[in-house]
């Protein structure tokens, strides 16, 4: 799944010059979070809630510093900033100009990890320098509803072929020891034998059986190591 399956489009967006109480109605008309700025119908940065939490026209924003001369000295630069922030009118001034931005065929992996990792909420698509949609954390999850179920096998996978593919997933994760576990299938039941480090180990090789087709159920027979009787 890419980006240009699951982005919004077309999306609202604003200009440099928008006033500051047109852009936070849209927000709130809309329920978005943020809304892209452009100019010539490029995109020159975003205005999210974030952006306007602090406003002297509510009393959000921040006092002038009181203290020492030298303390307000080295604070001076930063209040500047938050002064602009929280006093603008314009689009221009309140907006995050370093955007980052994917192409319509990032992955949704590759957007999934960008959000987390940037801990932002949304991200603009970009074609040719221009606005093509935006994936917010929203469109991800509603990407997860539409996943169609799979449908049902007229005939079940046998117990041999359920084994083949669980073990081949299971291979590829480093958590997996082979040497300390082995698992057998019967008529579609899932049973580890051996031990395990950790209860999160047992729960990553239960939820690796539940994705695979044909599997009715997981036992997990394996003590923990630690609870082991030591052998000194």
């Amino acid at each position: 799944m890419k980006a240009k399956d699951i982005m919004t489009t077309p999306v609202i967006s604003v200009g440099p010059d928008t006033p500051v109480s047109e852009i936070a109605g849209l927000l709130f008309e809309r329920r978005i979070s943020a809304l892209p700025v452009l100019e010539e119908g490029r995109l020159v940065g975003m205005v999210s809630e974030a952006d306007l939490l602090h406003r002297h026209e509510i009393g959000t924003d921040r006092s002038t510093r009181s203290g020492s001369w030298w303390l307000r000295l080295f604070s001076a630069d930063r209040s500047i900033e938050e002064y602009i922030k929280s006093h603008a009118r314009k689009a221009r001034d309140v907006m995050t100009r370093e955007v980052v931005s994917v192409a319509p065929d990032a992955a949704a992996a590759e957007i999934a990890t960008l959000l987390e990792t940037r801990g932002i909420k949304r991200v603009p698509v970009l074609e040719g320098g221009r606005l093509a949609g935006i994936v917010s954390r929203a469109d991800l999850v509603q990407a997860l509803a539409q996943v169609p179920k799979a449908a049902a096998r007229v005939t079940p996978p046998s117990d041999a072929a359920i084994r083949g593919r669980l073990l081949a997933e299971l291979q590829r994760q480093a958590w997996w020891r082979r040497g300390t576990s082995t698992l057998e299938v019967s008529d579609g039941l899932v049973s580890y034998r051996g031990t395990v480090e950790s209860e999160e180990e047992r729960d990553a090789a239960r939820v690796a059986a539940e994705n695979i087709a044909g599997v009715r159920g997981v036992e997990d027979f394996r003590p923990l190591m630690r609870d082991l009787p030591s052998m000194v």
